[in-house]
């Protein structure tokens, strides 16, 4: 596991473990290539998730025999018992990572172990079955060597993939499933923020009005009981001019995440000079973030030896009102696979649009702007460095 990944909830993991008699093996990998590859589309018209690259990677479980033949085959639809527990009783969980191009045309993948790490430790969870990482690492390989005219070779273009885990027995019985898919998927990507890198403006919700996750729940796991909820408060959220939603917990209003994103908060200290870089701790509600890891690494790599405080604590709204109040907050911004840092302009806490520091003019602040730039010069590999994982060496 890498630093600053912890697993409140490891328990569940190692109770699953023994989940079937076959380990997965890549070794036995089925390649079946399509005959029909489709054109690529614009790199102007790839919006995120909108495009799917030509084949699908799939390996079956079942408790009896274990892992099955994995196999990629040209992209298909999937074939369900209408009964299948992932449609009644949410057995589902999944990974967001990439691979990029980096200047001399190589293909690498950006910390896929942490990526595979937490999705065993999602898997565990909720009682799907967990695998081999390694054995995974080198499907997936395969896999996006497969797909890697897709990878469009410009700044900020990348190949999104999405790795998932569903149950797919046919028992309307609630109880652990006896058998599961574990399927690959990938789109090519863009810039995620088409019209620029821009700040966005959020809207903070109270756990009296909606929760996104609670002590002792899943919210520090990657499973789609956590998205499908939430999406109603953020229409609602939208429909009032904000594009996400601030999920705060408690009766003093503890700052969780933003949408789907870890979120940091920069602080001016009563030290001349000296500043605090916030974020929430892992307490069992907060999603263990690679992005979110990237900036804590960074930071205390960087700016730690420069007199920062680099601090992962309980911060409340009414910290960051009084702080935006004296003069003290210096910038906002979330993190996540899709957008790496995303600039806050604003909150609306309860009947005051909270300022986070920016000019009228500005889109992103100077910090937000250099965690950016650190983190994909080691996705490009211009910087090189052990978080960029060659394709080619994956074995």
């Amino acid at each position: 596991m890498a630093p600053g990944i912890v697993s409140p909830q490891r328990s569940f993991e190692q109770d699953s473990a023994s989940s079937g008699p076959a380990r997965l093996d890549a070794s036995k990998l089925r390649v079946t290539k399509t005959l029909h590859p489709s054109k690529l589309p614009p790199a102007e018209d790839l919006t995120f998730g909108s495009h799917h690259t030509d084949h699908i990677l799939q390996v079956r479980w079942t408790s009896e025999h274990g892992w099955q033949t994995p196999q990629i085959a040209p992209y298909q639809h999937l074939a369900l018992d209408p009964a299948a527990a992932v449609l009644h009783y949410g057995f589902e969980c999944f990974e967001g990572m990439k691979a990029y191009r980096d200047a001399w045309g190589s293909v690498r993948l950006f910390r896929p172990e942490v990526n595979l790490d937490r999705l065993n430790r999602s898997a565990a969870r909720i009682a799907l079955p967990t695998f081999d990482a390694d054995e995974l690492l080198k499907l997936i390989a395969r896999f996006v060597k497969l797909e890697e005219r897709f990878i469009y070779g410009k700044p900020g273009y990348s190949l999104y993939i999405r790795p998932v885990i569903i149950a797919t027995n046919s028992n309307l019985g609630v109880a652990a499933p006896t058998s599961a898919l574990l399927y690959c998927i990938a789109c090519p990507v863009g810039p995620y923020f088409s019209a620029g890198f821009k700040a966005i403006t959020l809207e903070a919700a109270s756990s009296v009005v909606a929760t996104r996750a609670w002590p002792g729940g899943a919210g520090n796991h990657k499973i789609g009981g956590n998205y499908a909820p939430c999406i109603a408060p953020e229409k609602a959220a939208k429909a009032r001019g904000f594009q996400q939603l601030l999920w705060l917990f408690g009766d003093d209003d503890r700052i969780t995440e933003a949408g789907t994103m870890n979120l940091f908060i920069v602080l001016r200290t009563e030290q001349e000079g000296c500043f605090e870089l916030i974020t929430p701790p892992l307490d069992g509600m907060i999603l263990p973030g690679v992005t979110r890891d990237c900036v804590l690494s960074l930071a205390r790599e960087r700016l730690a030896p420069s007199g920062w405080t680099i601090s992962e604590r309980e911060i409340c709204m009414s910290e960051v009102v009084h702080a935006a109040g004296v003069g003290k907050l210096v910038e906002v911004f979330g993190t996540g696979t899709a957008a790496v840092v995303s600039p806050i302009r604003a909150i609306k806490y309860r009947d005051t649009l909270v300022q986070c520091g920016l000019s009228r003019h500005q889109s992103a602040g100077a910090i937000t702007a250099l965690f950016k730039e650190w983190i994909e010069a080691r996705q490009y590999a211009v910087e090189e460095h052990p978080w960029s994982v060659p394709v080619s060496e994956i074995s």
